[in-house]
């Protein structure tokens, strides 16, 4: 063997062993973080993992009775998903476990089925969250993320601000002390508080409104003062996290001290069960998919768009790059091991995640010590959690969405575009009057049905010469020089079936309305794509007005839409000398020179 064939396949093997490793990179990101890891990491990750903990405990248990579930079972979905996650997750900061609009839509797709607390209502919650598994795992390995694009910016508005009214009304009932009776949609649970409000239990009240006063000011002003009284931005930033933990210690010790459960009926947790969750395999029935099917695909889609954003934002900071279809195959893969271990659906959270970051998480063993430190506690302290009011919990679920209502979303939306706002404000309302299911439908239906409707209609600008240059603009904003027998449009939008007969009715109008005009100049700048539907009407026009004297000409069309013209035929029959590449060409073809 020569020298130069062995170099020749030495560079073979590195090459596959490079390419071996970027699959593996691809697959398991842990492998790829691990085999990279500093010493110098552990101190923040070990105090991100231990912070985002202290947030977790008390928050899984709330969003768990937020979805009608035992605490219990926000405990049990915080533990295999964050260690799952860590293993396959793209973002190395992003938190994983139950969150508010997971935790509603869990309520509100089980909700329709079983009464909520019951055994069937957990048994069904495991089945969402391997449903919602499921899809997000063929959905990522099938490179399908493209259909949040569906969730538009005013749809996720109106659906997360009247979301949180539901939420927020719906821990009411605890916070008042009153028995409120199941409704059917969503707007009539603010008319059964109402009318209930006069049975309030006032000891309840005080812990529930004390609570909120407690978690407002840890989330508002701690931070600001201890940093006026030299505090660290370290140690400053820690103590402000830490008030869902003071609050549930606070009110605990107070129950307990007084006996308020049982002389005064504060309503509290009970007994947790102690020790990790069994692993089971969820028995399905063919009902029950049909049944749970449009709520999990919901749920696929929003917790998706929920969590890529987050990670995106958070990776830019670090320069970093986020995988979407990667992440769906994460958050599939999470919310399968929540099914299997007892948990319900999961999804990376915007508070947990920041907390992460800020707390100076490097990698994703922050999450796998969080997942550690959960299991820990389930194990050993479940006992302490027996007196917690479920008051203070509904108080931690009502601060953590107030900020989930966005009116300064809906002010910039309403003065940007009135019609993007129609989309948002029927999402909200379809939200509030029907329910979540129905209210997105009606938002996403409502979305596309008004881009149909502004891309039936494109817009055509008639343009000409700025000055003595090679530069085209509308003749309505700018002065131009333009030629009687010629007539340059610029078409401002893609071509396609909605939009064909506009086109239509376009360039015979330019006809009829200049007698003397011999030539059109289509300028397709601006269109990204011609359908099939497009393609004829134009192909029918072309040949009408050439049958009446007047002569289209195409010019800047962009690579793709001439690879199809020309592969369909429509190049050669239509004349390749009749396009080209820019406007000035055209204009300087028909005569029409500079000065």
């Amino acid at each position: 063997m020569t020298t130069e064939t062995s170099k020749l396949r030495g560079g073979e093997n590195l090459s596959l062993k490079r390419k071996n490793k970027n699959l593996l990179y691809k697959i398991f990101p842990i492998s790829q973080w691990l085999s990279e890891y500093k010493k110098e990491d552990l101190v923040g990750d070990l105090l991100a993992g231990l912070i985002v903990t202290i947030m977790l405990v008390p928050q899984s248990m709330a969003y768990a009775m937020l979805a009608g579930l035992p605490p219990q079972v926000g405990l049990y979905a915080s533990i295999l998903p964050l260690i799952i996650y860590a293993i396959f997750g793209s973002s190395r900061v992003l938190a994983v476990g139950p969150v508010a609009m997971v935790s509603l839509l869990t309520l509100s797709g089980v909700g329709a089925i079983a009464q909520a607390g019951t055994a069937e209502f957990i048994a069904l919650a495991l089945i969402l969250a391997l449903m919602t598994g499921v899809i997000q795992l063929f959905m990522g390995i099938a490179r399908l993320g493209f259909l949040v694009n569906f969730l538009s910016h005013p749809v996720l508005v109106g659906f997360t601000s009247a979301a949180a009214l539901v939420i927020g009304f719906s821990q009411l009932k605890h916070i008042f002390g009153i028995q409120v009776a199941r409704a059917e949609h969503p707007y009539q649970l603010f008319i059964n508080i109402i009318n209930n409000i006069s049975a309030t239990h006032l000891i309840t009240l005080s812990i529930g409104i004390g609570s909120i006063l407690i978690l407002t000011y840890f989330k508002k002003f701690l931070k600001r003062n201890l940093k006026s009284l030299k505090f660290s931005d370290v140690i400053s930033e820690t103590l402000s996290k830490t008030g869902a933990l003071v609050v549930v210690f606070v009110s605990t010790i107070l129950v307990w001290s007084f006996g308020l459960d049982s002389v005064s009926g504060v309503k509290i947790v009970g007994e947790i069960p102690a020790g990790l969750p069994p692993i089971t395999i969820p028995s399905i029935e063919a009902t029950q998919i049909a049944a749970l099917f449009p709520i999990a695909m919901i749920i696929s889609l929003v917790g998706f768009m929920e969590s890529i954003s987050i990670a995106t934002t958070l990776a830019s900071k670090r320069r970093q790059k986020i995988d979407a279809n990667q992440e769906l195959i994460a958050l599939g893969t999470a919310n399968i091991g929540a099914s299997v271990t007892g948990g319900y659906p999961v999804t990376g959270g915007l508070s947990r995640s920041v907390v992460n970051f800020s707390a100076g998480a490097n990698t994703n063993l922050a999450s796998i010590i969080t997942a550690v430190l959960i299991a820990l506690t389930v194990l050993l302290f479940t006992p302490l959690f027996y007196y917690l009011p479920r008051a203070t919990l509904a108080a931690i679920v009502i601060v953590a969405v107030a900020s989930l209502f966005d009116f300064k979303s809906f002010r910039h939306i309403w003065a940007y575009s009135k019609t993007d706002a129609l989309a948002l404000l029927t999402t909200f309302f379809g939200v509030l009057i029907f329910n979540i299911e129905i209210g997105i439908g009606i938002g996403i239906a409502t979305a596309l049905l008004l881009h149909l409707y502004r891309t039936s209609k494109p817009h055509v600008a008639v343009v000409g010469r700025v000055g003595d240059t090679e530069h085209f603009r509308n003749v309505l904003r700018h002065e131009v020089k333009t030629c009687p027998e010629t007539c340059a449009l610029r078409i401002d939008e893609s071509l396609y079936f909605a939009n064909t007969k506009e086109l239509e009715r376009t360039l015979l109008s330019a006809v009829a309305d200049e007698p003397k005009l011999k030539n059109i100049v289509l300028i397709c700048s601006a269109v990204n794509f011609i359908d099939a539907s497009a393609l004829d009407t134009l192909e029918r026009v072309v040949e009408e007005l050439n049958s009446t004297g007047v002569n289209v000409y195409l010019a800047e069309v962009k690579g793709p839409v001439m690879d199809r013209l020309e592969k369909i035929g429509f190049v050669e029959n239509f004349g390749k000398e009749n396009i080209f590449l820019s406007t000035h060409q055209a204009i300087e073809f028909l005569g029409c020179k500079k000065g």
